[in-house]
């Protein structure tokens, strides 16, 4: 049987296999879970595992920035425009956000 606290979790986490890698994605703030006034700006963390990965990522996430104003001069498809996977995860649960990885490298 399943303890409640594992089907319910206290803290916000999303296991991840992005580019065939497994992964983890968590938030220390419980809010996340249950009002979604606090998905305006908001900080997760991000784990691999991985050997080239030496510190937790801390990412910081706006779900209202202006997106549309980034620079128009490239096409979308150019390399100049790609993403990181993990970011492109991220917006599958929120579209158009803003990813800011604090110093840290992104993820490709």
């Amino acid at each position: 049987q399943v303890s409640p606290a594992l089907r319910t979790p206290r803290l916000p986490v999303w296991l991840c296999s992005i580019s065939g890698r497994h992964s983890v994605l968590f938030g220390t703030d419980s809010r996340l879970l249950s009002d979604w006034r606090s998905e305006r700006i908001f900080h997760l963390y991000f784990y691999s595992g991985q050997q080239e990965q030496t510190q937790t990522a801390h990412l910081t996430i706006d779900t209202h920035s202006h997106h549309w104003e980034e620079a128009q001069r490239e096409e979308p498809c150019s390399p100049g425009k790609r993403r990181p996977a993990l970011e492109m995860a991220i917006r599958t649960r929120w579209a158009g956000a803003t990813v800011s990885w604090n110093g840290t490298d992104p993820f490709f």
